[in-house]
């Protein structure tokens, strides 16, 4: 549905929520960061051994809150040139439109396709959140080259801060096409509020056991 046709309001009406969402999730993710510290230096070990040349963390610009840049952190699951290798695959694009997403993408590690598949390429994006460059719980975090064909319908998804996880995750991830995430997106910042953040994180532990819709 276009809910700028539809003439809804693109802004919550939780006022405490949107005080509180912030710190709130900062201090759950500096806990998660301790919390899992063992399973990060697995991951860490297990990338290294693969691959003792590569870097054990992926880092790159990402468009945020009111179009501000920042820098993700995600586990490596690619092969070290794999930026370089884009531009032959971009025909084969399975998203459509500005996002890129190809199934059986042979820039993918071995170990990169176990950690994708478990979204635990994700878990650094923790130290995101810590930084306030992220939320837990909003709309996918862009790449650049991405946003610079957005519409200004499809930029208002830039309206709040990009999370973790979010509607597009927890209904059918990358099977799910391009336009149709924005619309979740935007269906989100409409309905945002604590009830529905609780309902995204329970879903998506649920969507990650069943290791779905992730490559």
């Amino acid at each position: 549905m276009n809910l700028v046709k539809a003439g809804m309001k693109l802004f919550p009406k939780e006022t405490r929520y949107i005080r509180w969402k912030r710190p709130i999730g900062r201090g759950l993710s500096i806990i998660g960061l301790f919390i899992l510290a063992p399973v990060f230096c697995i991951i860490a070990m297990a990338i290294k051994i693969s691959e003792k040349e590569a870097p054990v963390v992926f880092k790159q610009k990402r468009v945020g809150r009111d179009g501000q840049l920042f820098e993700i952190y995600k586990f490596r699951t690619m092969c070290v040139d794999a930026e370089q290798q884009l531009d032959q695959y971009l025909e084969q694009n399975e998203a459509g439109r500005a996002m890129f997403k190809l199934k059986k993408d042979p820039r993918i590690t071995t170990i990169g396709r176990f950690l994708r598949k478990m979204s635990l390429d994700e878990l650094p994006q923790l130290w995101n959140v810590a930084k306030g460059e992220m939320a837990l719980i909003g709309p996918r975090p862009a790449l650049p080259r991405e946003v610079e064909t957005y519409t200004s319908y499809e930029k208002k998804r830039l309206l709040v801060t990009p999370g973790c996880t979010g509607l597009w995750q927890v209904s059918g991830r990358s099977e799910l096409g391009f336009n149709e995430m924005i619309e979740l997106d935007l269906a989100y910042i409409h309905h945002c509020s604590f009830k529905l953040d609780m309902k995204i994180i329970a879903k998506t532990f649920f969507v990650i056991l069943k290791a779905k819709g992730a490559y």
